[in-house]
């Protein structure tokens, strides 16, 4: 894996799922912690930086009141706009100061919804910068990772998810991604994985 033409994408390392206080932080503390998620990421962005690795970091943000959301009755946009979640501006939406950032990664914005592409410059960004290899890490493991996950299959990216870089609410719903829906759309890695196959090249 040609480390110039791999970008990291990380969804969503934001206080509201990574930091205790965080409007979903008691929700997803669980499997962060069986996985030790957030240290595997700060491992590999680290590392995969001084290999040359594109380091993009994808926040989802809204404004007050979410006039961004079509109103409806269930689902997880649901909860994000009954939790008053990561709202522009506020410490909740912040990129946690666990994940290690410097001035050369990228910052893509407009996440409004479960695929990073959708409302995003994120093809443009890959595309811009000569990327095939997509690696995917963050949160929700069967929501917004696996909305991206999907799209960048269908879009013919290399897709990579680190699965002990992705957290979601139940150990249950977190193997379940794992073993059946997202080796459907790309290479399940563990994070070392994926480190070692950089280092090969």
């Amino acid at each position: 894996m040609n480390p110039n033409a791999t970008a990291l994408v990380l969804i969503e390392f934001q206080n509201d799922f990574t930091t205790p206080g965080g409007v979903f932080h008691d929700a997803v503390k669980d499997v962060m912690h069986q996985s030790d998620m957030l240290a595997n990421t700060a491992t590999t962005v680290q590392q995969a930086r001084k290999l040359g690795v594109r380091i993009i970091h994808l926040p989802i943000q809204f404004t007050d009141g979410y006039p961004e959301l079509t109103t409806r009755g269930y689902g997880i946009l649901k909860g994000v706009a009954d939790g008053s979640a990561f709202r522009t501006g506020s410490w909740g939406a912040e990129i946690t100061d666990a994940i290690p950032r410097e001035t050369s990664d990228i910052l893509v914005e407009g996440k409004r919804g479960l695929d990073g592409f959708a409302t995003t410059g994120l093809d443009l960004v890959l595309r811009n910068n000569g990327i095939h290899n997509l690696v995917v890490a963050g949160f929700l493991t069967n929501c917004c990772v696996e909305g991206t996950v999907r799209s960048g299959y269908e879009k013919g990216y290399n897709v990579v998810t680190l699965t002990d870089c992705t957290a979601t609410f139940t150990e249950e719903q977190q193997k379940a991604a794992e073993n059946f829906t997202l080796p459907m759309f790309s290479q399940a890695l563990r994070h070392t994985e994926f480190l070692d196959a950089l280092s090969a090249k």
